[in-house]
C-alpha cells in the first residue's frame, strides 16, 4: 500500500536492476483502497497444508521470495507451503496466477520472537517463475540506503482490516495504502527507547491505515526514478491502525550481506536510496535517547600578516 515523492539518487547495484522493480501496470499516484490487478506485481501470498491465508512475501528473483523471519519461523513443514504469484483475489484463481511449491526456508539466525529483531526469510522456490506484467521482482533497498522522515511510501497485502478481526475479516481484494516514513528517534520515543533498533525503520501511525494480522512479511516499497525499491518487510505494531503508533518493519538495506550470501547466483537487485535535504528526524527527543552530537564546524586559523621591512641605502 504505498508512494513516493523524495528526490535521490540511484546507484545500480546489480545487473538485475534492469528487470527489478518496474511495475509496467502501475501509472498512477495515489491509489485507493482497492489495488488494480498487476500495479504490485512482487507480492506474493503464502499458504500453509490446510489452503488458508498464511503470510505475505516479495519476489526478488525468479527463484527466491523475501519475507519476514516470523514466516519462515513457524513454516518447519516445506511439504505444506505453498507460494501464489501473480494472485489478485485472496483465494480466487485468476488467469495470471501462478503457484510453486517451496524448496527451502531460511530465516535469520538471530530472529528473535519476543522482539521481533532480525526478523527476515528467504523462501526458495521449487521452481522458477517467468516475468510477466503480473509477476515481476521488487528492487531491494541497497546497504547505506536512507529513508528521511515523512518519505511517502506504500504497503501491500491482505491483512485484516481491524483490530481484533476474525479470517472472514480478510478482504477480498490485495490492499493499498500510502504511508509516512517514520525516523527512528521519533519511533523510539513513541515505543520506548530499547524497542526500535537500528535494524527495523518504521511508517505509517495514521488512523486505520496500516499493516494488521496477515500483512506479515509483506513490501514497504517507495518509488525511485521509475523504479520501486523494497525498503521494509511488515514486522509487527502496537495496534492495528493506531494513530500516532507507527507499524514497525525490518530495515532491508541492513541485510544486503546477509541476502546475497544466501543467494549466490542470481543475485537480486539493489539500488541505493539517499533521502536529500536534512533529516528532520535528528531534532527528535525524548527521556533515554541520547542527543545527536554534530560535529563542530572546522575552524581556520591564520597568522598575523608580516610586515616587509625594506633595508636600503640612504
Amino acid at each position: 500500500m504505498v508512494q513516493w515523492r523524495t528526490l535521490s539518487v540511484v546507484i545500480i547495484i546489480s545487473f538485475l536492476t534492469k528487470e527489478c522493480g518496474v511495475a509496467t501496470l502501475n501509472t498512477r499516484i495515489l491509489g485507493g483502497q482497492d489495488a488494480t490487478p498487476g500495479f504490485w506485481p512482487w507480492q506474493v501470498n503464502v499458504y500453509d497444508g490446510s489452503g488458508d491465508y498464511y503470510c505475505g512475501g516479495s519476489l526478488i528473483n525468479s527463484d527466491w521470495v523475501l519475507t519476514s523471519g516470523l514466516c519462515a519461523f513457524f513454516a518447519s513443514q516445506i511439504s505444506s507451503l505453498t507460494v501464489i504469484l501473480g494472485r489478485q483475489t485472496l483465494n480466487s484463481d485468476s488467469s495470471h496466477e501462478v503457484s510453486r511449491s517451496v524448496l527451502k526456508i531460511i530465516k535469520h539466525p538471530n530472529y528473535s520472537t519476543s522482539t521481533s529483531d532480525n526478523n527476515i526469510g528467504l523462501l526458495q522456490l521449487k521452481s522458477g517463475v517467468t516475468f510477466t506484467q503480473y509477476i515481476s521482482p521488487v528492487c531491494l533497498a541497497a546497504a547505506e540506503s536512507t529513508f528521511f522522515n515523512s518519505t511517502s511510501a506504500w504497503f501491500t497485502g491482505w491483512g485484516i482490516n481491524s483490530f481484533g478481526g476474525v479470517l472472514t475479516a480478510y478482504p477480498k481484494t490485495i490492499q493499498e495504502v500510502e504511508v509516512p516514513v517514520i525516523g527512528n528517534r521519533k519511533c523510539k520515543c513513541l515505543y520506548g527507547v530499547g524497542k526500535i533498533t537500528d535494524n527495523m525503520m518504521c511508517a505509517g501511525g495514521i488512523k486505520g491505515k496500516g499493516l494488521c494480522g496477515g500483512d506479515t512479511g509483506n513490501a514497504l516499497v517507495i518509488k525511485q526514478n521509475g523504479r520501486w525499491i523494497q525498503a521494509g518487510i511488515g514486522s509487527f505494531n502496537f495496534e492495528c491502525g493506531r494513530e500516532n503508533y507507527p507499524d514497525v518493519y525490518t530495515r532491508v538495506s541492513y541485510y544486503q550481506t546477509w541476502i546475497t550470501e544466501r543467494i549466490s547466483n542470481n543475485t537480486p537487485g539493489f539500488v541505493m536510496f539517499n533521502s536529500n535535504g536534512i533529516d528532520g528526524d535528528l531534532s527528535e527527543s525524548c527521556d533515554g535517547l541520547p542527543a545527536v552530537i554534530t560535529p563542530a564546524p572546522a575552524t581556520t586559523t591564520t597568522s598575523a600578516p608580516c610586515k616587509i621591512v625594506c633595508i636600503c641605502d640612504m
